[in-house]
């Protein structure tokens, strides 16, 4: 069986073989004609006053993250990776004896007066 690229649901659909090697945008006729030349902006002809372009932080926080020193990865920044660990261990412990005591209440029967 033959499949082509649907242009509308973005699906391989089953075709027949003639759709299948001649699909829908393409020209089975190539111009032998060189394309003009035209002149394009290099990445260097670009100013570099644009607010995106940075320091490249990714080598320093490498360097940071594969140093040999023991620590896991989640606590390599020091102290805030420390108080944001301990937070969320904090609210993992409490929201768990929460559910624990909320399911231990609705277990309970209630009195009937």
């Amino acid at each position: 069986m033959y499949y082509r690229f649907h242009g509308f649901t973005q699906r391989l659909v089953g075709a027949a073989a003639a759709e299948a090697y001649n699909p829908q945008g393409l020209k089975p006729i190539v111009s032998t004609e060189s394309p003009a030349l035209t002149t394009s902006k290099l990445a260097s002809d670009i100013p570099a006053t644009d607010s995106f372009l940075g320091k490249n932080k990714v080598p320093d926080l490498q360097k940071l993250f594969q140093k040999p020193d023991g620590l896991p990865v989640h606590l390599k920044r020091g102290v805030p990776d420390r108080l944001l660990y301990r937070t969320t261990m904090a609210l993992t412990i409490g929201g768990t004896i929460y559910c624990l005591v909320a399911l231990y209440m609705a277990s309970q029967p209630r009195n009937q007066k």
